[in-house]
């Protein structure tokens, strides 16, 4: 693979455009050009540069529109685009990074200002790839401690949760941890590791520290799943996938955010009735950019949330349909209401999971 950098340039006029190539090429980069914004769009998808230099005004498809195309397409969402342009009021500059532009030259441009900014996104950009490769490799140091980084709830009382966890070492792959986020704030997380096998198990290992590095006050939920499917997408080379949920109660608001990604739905026991907290997303570590929904409600003291993996609801094997165990689950949370949580956890699992061995097992309820 070339290490020398590669800039696109995008723009309607023939004289800017081998303007920009002879600034750039003298200055050591290798330069590819278009002259309309779809033909840009296909040079980005089969060259993938690391920066693009995109002009505003072009005939049919203007720069801003290219720019929201090009950010809408996984494969070329994370390189950057420097707006070039005449136009140099600042409600234009503002719409451009708003639509996911880094930066905004006005012409006439000066070659130093040019190249200086240039220099500076793809030295951003660069960085940002070296994280994500340091962090993964980071995670692949500690996968030899799975069962020792599981969080217990003697561990973290004021998090007020009971978890069961029965792990298949054939089947291994399923993960959980709470942690405190801010505050009155808790953070309840299950995953499932794709595979059927002890490299899944080590997998899960890793996972506890990458939740944590990307967890905290600085970390919205849908900013958490993103880094966490950046790196995996470092780490997984197999086709490996994983599917997980999360969980955020502010016990001091009574509020829940509720982010799953290809994840089985958490079931909310409220006044005696059931209700799957359904949230869309996307599997983590297959695709370059995940779609994630996030759902937020109120709850009362004395509601109850369940998380599970896959294990409890239905049969490795088979034989029990996902449909009718996540019936059943829902049935048995609502009927153990009247049972102290960790004590409902006991007989959810050995209603629903007694017997059937195959799989891994992850039950973690919480309490409001």
């Amino acid at each position: 693979m070339d290490a020398t950098p590669r800039v696109l340039v995008v723009d309607d006029e023939p004289v800017n455009v081998k303007l920009l190539e002879w600034m750039l090429k003298d200055a050591g980069f290798l330069v590819d050009t278009a002259l309309c914004g779809p033909d840009g769009r296909a040079l980005a998808l089969a060259k993938r540069p690391d920066l693009i230099v995109l002009d505003v005004m072009m005939p049919g498809e203007d720069g801003f529109a290219t720019c929201a195309a090009l950010k809408a397409e996984p494969a070329t969402l994370d390189i950057p685009v420097i707006f070039i342009s005449g136009v140099g009021e600042v409600d234009f500059k503002v719409q451009g990074l708003q639509i996911g532009g880094v930066d905004y030259i006005t012409k006439p441009f000066a070659k130093e200002e040019v190249l200086a900014r240039v220099k500076l996104h793809i030295k951003l950009r660069q960085a940002n790839q070296a994280l994500i490769q340091a962090q993964a490799a980071k995670i692949n140091q500690i996968r030899d401690a799975q069962q020792a980084i599981l969080v217990k709830p003697e561990d973290l009382p004021e998090a007020g949760f009971a978890v069961a966890y029965t792990p298949v070492l054939e089947a291994g792959g399923d993960f959980y941890d709470v942690f405190p986020v801010s505050g009155k704030e808790f953070g309840y997380f299950v995953a499932d590791v794709s595979g059927h096998d002890l490299a899944a198990s080590f997998t899960t290992s890793s996972l506890k520290a990458l939740v944590r590095q990307n967890t905290g006050p600085l970390y919205s939920p849908e900013e958490t799943f993103r880094n966490i499917n950046a790196v995996l997408r470092v780490m997984f080379k197999d086709g490996r996938h994983l599917t997980a949920s999360q969980v955020r109660l502010n016990r001091a608001k009574l509020t829940v955010t509720v982010i799953n990604a290809g994840h089985p739905p958490p079931v909310l026991v409220s006044a005696g009735k059931d209700l799957l907290l359904e949230s869309r997303g996307d599997l983590l570590g297959v695709f370059e950019s995940v779609q994630l929904d996030v759902l937020t409600l109120r709850v009362a003291a004395g509601d109850r949330i369940f998380l599970y993996t896959d294990g409890l609801i239905e049969d490795f094997a088979g034989r029990v349909n996902r449909d009718a165990g996540l019936e059943a689950l829902c049935r048995a949370c609502r009927e153990t209401t009247g049972l102290p949580l960790t004590q409902a956890i006991t007989e959810i699992t050995g209603r629903l999971a007694s017997g059937r061995p195959g799989d891994d097992v992850v039950l973690l309820g919480l309490e409001v």
